[in-house]
């Protein structure tokens, strides 16, 4: 699993560089996605269902967000 540290960033960038991060992943890999933006938490679930890919989870560890993001099939 690849893990994408976007702490610090402001919304739109979590998700901006999520996806490009996706893009570049065979399909089926699993990313982890740590952000501190609190819209990240609705942002997340939003970007899942507009691109096809699957949210995993989604959790806090302290100030930090935690998302699991796996990369949509072909």
């Amino acid at each position: 699993m690849e893990t994408l540290d976007v702490r610090g960033l402001k919304c739109p960038l979590p998700v901006l560089k999520a996806n490009k991060a996706l893009r570049g992943m065979a399909p089926g890999a699993e990313l982890l996605v740590l952000a501190t933006d609190p819209a990240a938490e609705k942002d997340f679930p939003a970007f899942a269902e507009e691109t096809g890919h699957a949210l995993v989870s989604l959790t806090h560890e302290e100030e930090v967000l935690r998302v699991v993001l796996r990369r949509r099939a072909g």
